[in-house]
């Protein structure tokens, strides 16, 4: 006869393959950011084998170049434009676990299945929403959320990021790229001030100079629904809507609602500077059923991540801290 932990296994490879896979969507439907960097990759994907931290590379700097005369001599140096910054890994979890007295409350195969599903949907659940919320408040040296965005866009000059402060990283003209970047002043919302939100995170010349993502609570989002309403200026978001969630679309940038992003924030991100870094054996990896020892045969179940949220340039990124 099959053991129970067997079972169990053969329950969650069931849950996670019916529906084509759907049951994967748990980890990212309530959180757009989760879904854009992580399901859709967008953005910064790294995909480490291993290594002790997390290498991002970034360029801080351009070649040497100038105009020239004929017969004129050219300037051959090589500029150290490259380097590269250091993020921890951050490891969590979401836990499902069984109570034999509940197995004993719930008799039959199929309360043993419903018990079993509901655990694994909470233990997704449970790290979705861990996930979701650190993204905006882990800092540098907390080592219980992921670096995120309350750590690129610190904006004390002496306090590091990957490891390095503001004056750490300058470049031949003076510009220290690796400044955060933010604002705590008392501003009342409206669509001058996001546009100057934009305009402090404008980095580079490229077509994605400006932020291309504005995340922010849902009082403030329903604020500016009312602004864009007024002012006949509503487009639906064009990245949030097609992964099937609430956003604006507002000169280039996608605006939306995030139920993990604190009261009065708002979060000025470019894709081209933000992501993740997932081990390649760290990306929601579910661990086999086991007995929980020194119990009554109480069973547990782990998903496994093993990560961090990565940025190449806080220059461009940008967050205010009390808008409304």
């Amino acid at each position: 006869m099959t053991d129970i932990l067997t079972q169990l296994d053969a329950v969650t490879n069931d849950y996670f393959m019916i529906d084509d896979g759907s049951a994967e969507d748990n980890y990212f439907e309530t959180s757009f950011l989760l879904d854009y960097f992580l399901k859709q990759k967008k953005g910064i994907m790294k995909r480490p084998s291993g290594g002790k931290r997390i290498r991002i590379p970034i360029r801080y700097d351009g070649n040497t170049n100038g105009f020239f005369t004929r017969g004129g001599v050219l300037d051959s140096t090589k500029r150290e434009a490259i380097t590269e910054v250091h993020l921890p890994w951050r490891y969590t979890y979401g836990n499902g676990t069984i109570y034999w007295v509940d197995t004993m409350e719930n008799a039959g195969p199929e309360a043993m299945i419903d018990l079993a599903m509901e655990e694994i949907e909470g233990a997704q659940e449970s790290l979705r929403d861990l996930l979701g919320t650190s993204i905006y408040t882990g800092l540098e040296g907390d080592t219980d959320n992921l670096t995120g965005l309350n750590a690129i866009n610190d904006t004390t000059a002496a306090t590091a990021y990957a490891g390095y402060a503001s004056n750490d990283i300058v470049s031949e003209d003076g510009t220290k790229v690796w400044t955060g970047g933010g604002s705590s002043t008392t501003t009342n919302l409206t669509l001058a001030a996001i546009r100057d939100i934009k305009t402090a995170a404008a980095y580079g010349k490229g077509k994605q100079a400006r932020p291309d993502l504005i995340a922010t609570d849902e009082a403030n989002y329903d604020t500016l629904l009312n602004i864009l309403q007024v002012q006949q200026r509503f487009t639906e978001g064009v990245k949030t809507a097609k992964a099937g969630f609430s956003g604006v679309h507002f000169e280039g940038t996608d605006i939306f609602p995030d139920r993990y992003c604190a009261a009065n924030q708002m979060y000025a991100i470019n894709t081209k500077h933000f992501g993740f870094a997932v081990h390649k054996k760290g990306m929601m990896v579910r661990m086999p059923w086991e007995f929980i020892a020194g119990s009554a045969r109480d069973k547990t179940m782990k998903i496994l991540f093993a990560g961090n949220a990565v940025c190449n340039n806080r220059r461009a990124m940008y967050r205010h801290a009390d808008i409304s």
